[in-house]
């Protein structure tokens, strides 16, 4: 394979998907289904999970119906390019952020922050660049190849379940200590019409069975992966994009091959962008007030950017349920070198104070 004249990239950088593919819902109202996945499905381990829905099992990951239907579907049939870049998480640990920063610092080129019409400022993050999944358990893969390269993609699954032509993409994964994740998991498909108790959530991810769990071989697959490929696959926290999100966007830009230069820095472009996808900033805009993203389950732009803070969870769990889990994600990944320490003091069940300690910059979003 030729090589990839780089150059391109920062002349052609990612257009947003709706921009290409412009029609309701974010190109998602025709849904087609692919059919021959249907014995596949009806093998698999299933349990009632989420208030009515149910979760099967594939390849050792719980997903909802229409999730795995997407799966198999990019197992099968995605075709990657040269320039690929796959941002990768699991559900609720600063997603949008990572799409809103990594278009626009991979797009800067066409799409300056300063220019009043940025992409970010018209379309909800989501409408920028594509869920994978979406797409293929609607039959609608096809929208991705109306995309100029490189493409920015993104995915929910773990690194196990990728197809060859995924894993060797540039990947951008990032997770969030485990407690917060759960929480606004929570909360995130409550907004979406479901019903149940936070408890009910507790324990689906305390026995591994959480949508898009088990939790722990998610972080795992992407952390192995990352180790042994750094220059391939980036493994970011989201307790350490809030610290320091200048730094992030800078070490985004380097990753993905196209690195700030002086000039850049100089007229203060990292910060610029780190402003632009602040959830305050973004908060206020009509594109992110109104409107809807989802196919399955349909997500109101609103509900993206609820809080964005580190250290909520406790308010939801009891100290006993956060050693639990705490307890549980440790175990599985002892040995590995990665850890996760808790931001907030679990308090007895004889104090009524629990003292946070959050991040002293500002809020961004963490959907």
């Amino acid at each position: 394979m030729a090589a990839l004249d780089k150059s391109c990239l920062v002349e052609l950088g990612p257009v947003p998907f709706k921009d290409v593919n412009n029609d309701d819902d974010n190109g998602q109202t025709a849904i087609s289904p692919p059919t021959e996945y249907a014995d596949i499905v009806a093998t698999l381990p299933s349990i009632a999970a989420i208030g009515d829905s149910q979760l099967l099992k594939y390849q050792d990951v719980w997903l909802f119906i229409h999730g795995v239907t997407g799966v198999i579907s990019i197992q099968r049939r995605f075709k990657s390019r040269p320039g690929d870049v796959l941002l990768a998480s699991p559900p609720k640990c600063g997603t949008t952020w990572l799409k809103a920063l990594s278009f626009a610092t991979m797009a800067r080129a066409k799409y300056p922050p300063s220019d009043a019409n940025h992409p970010l400022r018209r379309l909800n993050p989501h409408e920028c660049v594509p869920f994978m999944e979406n797409l293929f358990s609607a039959g609608q893969e096809a929208k991705l190849e109306a995309l100029p390269s490189p493409r920015l993609l993104q995915t929910h699954m773990h690194y196990s379940v990728l197809p060859r032509s995924l894993a060797d993409c540039k990947i951008v994964f990032v997770c969030r200590e485990p407690k917060d994740m759960l929480v606004s998991m929570w909360h995130f498909l409550q907004s979406a019409g479901f019903s149940f108790p936070f408890s009910d959530l507790f324990e689906l991810a305390c026995q591994g069975q959480n949508p898009h769990g088990p939790i722990w071989s998610h972080l795992l697959g992407y952390w192995t992966a990352s180790t042994a490929r750094p220059e391939m696959v980036l493994f970011l926290r989201y307790e350490d994009m809030l610290a320091d999100p200048v730094s992030t966007v800078r070490q985004l830009a380097r990753f993905m091959d196209v690195p700030f230069t002086a000039a850049e820095e100089a007229a203060g472009l990292p910060v610029d962008i780190v402003e632009m996808c602040s959830i305050d900033a973004l908060r206020e805009l009509e594109a992110n007030k109104t409107g809807k993203f989802g196919l399955f389950f349909k997500f109101q732009h609103q509900t993206f950017f609820r809080k964005g803070v580190v250290g909520d969870w406790v308010n939801y769990m009891t100290p006993e349920m956060a050693r639990r889990i705490d307890a549980i994600v440790g175990d599985k990944l002892h040995g590995s070198g990665l850890t996760f320490t808790s931001v907030g003091t679990i308090a007895s069940q004889d104090q009524d104070a629990r003292t946070l300690l959050l991040p002293t910059s500002s809020s961004l979003s963490s959907s």
